[in-house]
């Protein structure tokens, strides 16, 4: 297969960017051509495709970008030119790229399929999210994000948004994607209440980059860990404030918004632990010698690769019940929380300590449930359905 994977950007930004390496390799490790479409921009690995890209986002293209540039629309014309897809494979790409490259691919003959990593689809502020409580009031009055200012840059980035959602409407969409890959039942769900057809869409988790697994440790550490981006939505701060009451070691591994803050607070207590950014090989020697897991996310996860990759190396999680995380986590690998709640959060973390848990079997478990092998199977069926 000839396949395009987009994402606007290309390098382990976040779990969209890491998800799209990963295929990558895992495409390329069949024998399959691909070849990427991205944003330029400075933290990017290198890439013989690089040429084709659109310069990075600059304030004025806020005005044009989200809608479909000239510049991206002519480089993406010339990679399909050159390159000729069967399967353009599209991520994350809102805004700094814009759905135009998929009404292209279309053009072009290429398959379209769509890895949705948000819920950018149906809300303007990806995460159907308000004031910390669940929204959908876009899905029935799309003015709403004008309405309540909830995009980045207060009411003009929300009117931009408010565009944004009109032109890519579910209808605009569906007609130029042959296939949405929901990576949880939460994902779809929220999805067709937005607007979108059931039929158009396939369930299909995450799988774990085989060049990240080995064999569990079992000789665990007496910490706890937290792991990804310092931000508000990622709930880090109601761990912090759950963390100080307990005995207990939490290591922090990250950087972001949030970071400088944090350390402020939190920096001078025993029980915790920052790192800052760490490279995989130090992560993953945190993620195996860890007891357990934290993801206390307070937004709309998906399918979160934290989990993925926790489990995957016999880690166990404690998961905030939100998103499409419960549907990652079973009594045998872990525990769910109530978002936002630092008394239960205190309370989950005890247990967990209190409680045995077999690492062997949690990644022999996930192994099977997230094989690079079975996913491949089932995209391979996506792509020449």
């Amino acid at each position: 297969m000839r396949v395009i994977l987009v994402n606007k950007f290309y390098y382990p930004r976040g779990g969209d960017c890491i998800y799209t390496m990963a295929l990558e390799r895992l495409l390329k490790s069949r024998d399959d051509n691909v070849a990427i479409f991205s944003m330029e921009y400075g933290k990017n690995y290198n890439s013989e495709w690089s040429r084709y890209w659109p310069r990075e986002m600059r304030w004025h293209d806020i005005f044009s970008r989200p809608f479909g540039s000239d510049e991206v629309i002519s480089k993406f014309k010339e990679l399909c030119n050159d390159f000729k897809p069967d399967v353009v494979h599209l991520n994350n790409i809102h805004t700094q790229i814009s759905p135009v490259v998929a009404r292209i691919a279309k053009s072009y003959g290429a398959k379209v399929i769509w890895t949705l990593h948000d819920t950018k689809p149906v809300c303007p502020a990806y995460s159907c999210m308000r004031k910390g409580k669940w929204c959908e009031s876009c899905f029935t009055n799309k003015r709403s994000v004008v309405r309540y200012r909830c995009m980045r840059g207060g009411l003009l980035g929300s009117i931009i948004g408010y565009r944004e959602l009109l032109k890519w409407n579910p209808a605009v969409l569906q007609e130029c994607v042959d296939t949405f890959i929901a990576p949880s039942k939460f994902m779809a769900d929220t999805c067709i209440r937005g607007g979108y057809s059931a039929d158009k869409f396939y369930t299909l988790h995450n799988f774990m980059d085989p060049d990240k697994l080995r064999v569990p440790n079992v000789n665990r550490g007496n910490y706890y860990l937290y792991f990804g981006r310092l931000s508000r939505v990622k709930g880090v701060e109601t761990l912090c404030k759950a963390a100080v009451e307990l005995p207990y070691n939490l290591v922090i591994a990250g950087g972001g918004d949030l970071e400088e803050t944090l350390r402020m607070r939190y920096g001078s207590y025993s029980t915790i632990r920052f790192t800052g950014e760490c490279e995989w090989r130090k992560l993953r020697t945190l993620i195996e010698g860890a007891r357990f897991v934290v993801v206390p996310s307070e937004w709309s996860e998906n399918n979160p690769l934290s989990i993925i990759e926790s489990l995957s190396l016999g880690t166990p999680v404690l998961g905030a019940n939100i998103g499409g995380v419960p549907e990652l986590i079973t009594s045998e690998c872990g525990m769910t929380f109530h978002s936002g709640s630092v008394e239960e959060l205190g309370c989950s973390i005890v247990r967990m300590f209190e409680s045995n848990f077999d690492y062997k079997s949690i990644a022999l478990n996930a192994a099977q449930k997230f094989s690079a092998e079975r996913y491949y199977d089932e995209l391979m069926k996506l792509y020449k359905k």
